[in-house]
């Protein structure tokens, strides 16, 4: 009997890799297929080659393939397992973060700023992917709204190279279209950008990767999740009621078993109103420790608060993120939400 690709692939789409729920054609981990005669042999690329699942997926493997050709086929010891992004822009990227809200207008750019201001101040190096795709905000945190980022050949391929300010680097699907036109895009077209962000790009060697995600769940996130090997998640919110029960479907999403990001925390944002004349006051206009009660209740770690401060948002509108002031009570809470995350 002549096997044929079609046939290997058919076979092995019964085989799931339990972390992501999926089976491992869906994902695309399946690579290098060779058949010659009665032996075939093939690649599984993992996330990392310290996965703990690698030994049962390459044993389901040769399972699937002995139940579908029967037991002359030979297969026992041809399958390799690859580490994924070994040769890809993501290869020297210690930790993917990714940063998420159940709803809109919380501040969530504003922390991924900022968050990656605090990083990069304790000389870690860092990068910032805005893949909110409808609607980029980082270019203009950043002042940045009018440049367009290089494009250098590197091995054959041309890789776009993300802007530098700050020290971080970053990149947004802002730098690529007309700021005043929406995007009206599907789901896989926005999918489809965001993962030319990852891997189009030269990001080089990076610490932490901050990941501005779209407010609410839907492809964007999905793709991330699937896809690149996120080592955490950061939900952020604002005190109110209203916010703080989307939170919980922000916080489910990354724990559902076809996802599975651990979620490194919660970040109350806008907490309480502190007077820059009253720097030791503080107004809890939104309500005191909504987010504090709530974190204790999912059982997720409690990052901690960012107070609302007039600075915070003229900073953002002049694109020079608050956390570059030291002085601030802002840049103060982002730091040490920073060394949190850090440990």
């Amino acid at each position: 009997m002549k096997y044929t690709k079609e046939q290997v692939v058919k076979a092995l789409s019964k085989v799931l890799y339990f972390p992501k729920g999926e089976n491992i054609i869906a994902l695309k981990m399946l690579d290098d297929i060779k058949i010659e005669g009665k032996k075939i042999s093939f690649s599984i690329i993992f996330p990392k080659m310290d996965d703990k699942t690698i030994p049962l997926v390459i044993k389901a493997s040769e399972e699937a393939i002995i139940s579908s050709f029967g037991n002359d086929v030979k297969i026992k010891g041809n399958i390799q397992a690859k580490a994924k992004n070994t040769n890809s822009s993501l290869s020297d990227v210690k930790n993917i973060i990714a940063i998420a809200s159940g709803k809109g207008g919380v501040g969530k750019s504003t922390v991924a700023a900022n968050l990656a201001i605090a990083l990069s101040k304790k000389g870690l190096k860092v990068g910032l992917i805005d893949a909110d795709i409808y609607g980029p905000s980082i270019p203009i945190m950043f002042g940045l709204e009018n440049e367009r980022p290089q494009v250098k050949e590197i091995n054959g391929k041309h890789h776009v190279i993300p802007i530098e300010k700050y020290g971080i680097k970053l990149l947004s699907i802002g730098f690529f279209v007309d700021s005043h036109q929406a995007l009206i895009w599907r789901g896989p077209m926005a999918s489809n950008a965001l993962n030319q962000l990852f891997n189009d790009a030269d990001w080089g060697e990076l610490d932490f990767l901050i990941v501005d995600l779209p407010p609410g769940t839907g492809d964007i996130h999905l793709t991330l999740a699937q896809t690149y090997p996120v080592s955490g998640a950061i939900i952020v919110s604002t005190p109110q009621q209203v916010a703080i029960s989307d939170v919980r479907k922000a916080t489910s999403m990354f724990q559902q078993d076809k996802i599975m990001i651990p979620i490194i925390g919660l970040i109350e944002n806008m907490a309480y109103f502190t007077p820059a004349e009253l720097p030791n006051n503080k107004y809890y206009i939104f309500g005191e420790n909504g987010c504090t009660k709530f974190a204790d209740e999912l059982k997720i770690p409690f990052l901690g608060q960012i107070p609302l401060v007039q600075g915070i948002s003229e900073s953002g509108d002049k694109g020079k993120p608050i956390a570059l002031d030291e002085n601030n009570p802002s840049s103060k809470a982002f730091n040490e939400i920073a060394e949190i995350i850090i440990k």
